[in-house]
């Protein structure tokens, strides 16, 4: 019978000696393999009688696991050596520039919202915010809309089932962002100078028109407001967003329930290699539908229209981006194709300022 004690003495002699993983590996395979030393021992306790077993199967059963914890010990210890003198000699220089790839983009809507909430900051005006689910009296009734108006058609208006009962109010998706206005006069104390922009949504679907769409609206309500005021801040609203000193503005008479008087904002284009180009007076283009808070809109929000007048005026953002980056249909706004994104969007990093411009 080999001298046990020996054979243990000399296997963990090897490994103790073992310098790298691969001399290890051998080590084992020599010890404990299919054809090792310790793996023979093991297999010659079926040849021993009763009484040998119980006297050498412990004690070789002891050497086994002494092998293997020696050896899984020194594994740990070369794995670590070798992770060490790794880190000691790897360097990553972090001022390459990183590979090319398409991290995303900024969505037009995105960020032309991010423009026109620069411009009007600088006119101080804050951004006021309202909910998408509407009752009736907010999106219509407030705004001087009767039951009998056609925009409370169901053609028009995307509306939910009534609640039975007493006090139920009649819901809807809002169908412009003007009872952010009611809400804002309800809960603020003029003067009042805010922006709503926001998801708006009418049942409608063509080039120009989607179910779902984006509009901003703003709101001014102080003392002494008049139409001079809404001009100049339409004027220069428009020569801040699409960069032009040339911007010409037309307003003619028009008809809002909500408004008197009204008045829709043509802005003038030239035509270049057939296109629209804003700037100069060839032709006019309607943009924007404004004018003076009327007084039973006022009256609604518990306002003296004696005392406060203002104005009003609304817009489509997305259809601000159509004219500003050349965008020929609505409808791809909204369709999630990549390449369009690619094409149309906008790094993160164009971050919209007055001093470096808003489109830059």
């Amino acid at each position: 019978m080999t001298d046990l004690a020996s054979l243990n003495a000399q296997a963990l002699a090897a490994i103790d000696a073992a310098a790298s993983l691969d001399a290890l590996e051998a080590v084992r395979i020599e010890t404990l393999g299919k054809q090792g030393s310790v793996t023979a021992l093991l297999k010659s306790l079926g040849q021993m009688s009763p009484e040998e077993r119980q006297t050498q199967g412990p004690a070789i059963n002891g050497l086994r696991e002494a092998v293997t914890s020696a050896i899984a010990a020194k594994k740990d210890a070369l794995e670590s050596a070798a992770l060490n003198a790794r880190l000691a000699t790897e360097r990553l220089d972090m001022t390459l520039p990183a590979p090319d790839a398409h991290a995303g983009s900024v969505h037009p809507v995105s960020q032309v919202m991010d423009e026109l909430a620069e411009i009007f900051a600088d006119m101080g005006f804050a951004v006021a915010e309202g909910p998408e689910i509407e009752d009736d009296w907010h999106n219509f009734t407030a705004l001087n809309i009767p039951e009998t108006h056609p925009a409370r058609a169901m053609h028009d208006t995307f509306y939910f089932p009534e609640d039975a009962g007493e006090e139920a109010k009649q819901m809807l998706l809002r169908t412009h962002t003007s009872p952010v206005q009611i809400r804002t006069m309800l809960n603020q104390k003029p003067p009042i100078r805010v922006i709503a922009p926001g998801r708006v949504y009418r049942s409608d679907s063509d080039a120009t028109h989607t179910p779902m769409f984006h509009q901003i609206e703003g709101l001014v309500i102080d003392k002494g407001i008049h139409m001079g005021h809404l001009k100049w801040t339409l004027e220069t609203f428009l020569k801040a967003f699409f960069e032009r000193d040339d911007v010409v503005l037309r307003l003619r008479p028009s008809y809002f329930p909500f408004t008197e008087p009204s008045a829709e904002v043509d802005v003038g284009y030239t035509l270049v290699n057939g296109k629209r180009v804003i700037g100069g007076s060839e032709g006019w283009m309607e943009v924007l539908g404004s004018g003076m808070v009327h007084p039973r809109v006022i009256a609604a929000c518990g306002l003296d229209p004696n005392e406060y007048q203002g104005f009003a005026f609304g817009t489509g953002v997305d259809r601000l981006a159509m004219l500003k980056y050349g965008m020929d249909d609505l409808r791809a706004f909204f369709d999630g194709d990549l390449r369009w994104l690619k094409h149309y969007g906008f790094a993160a990093l164009d971050v919209p300022t007055l001093s470096g411009g808003v489109g830059a």
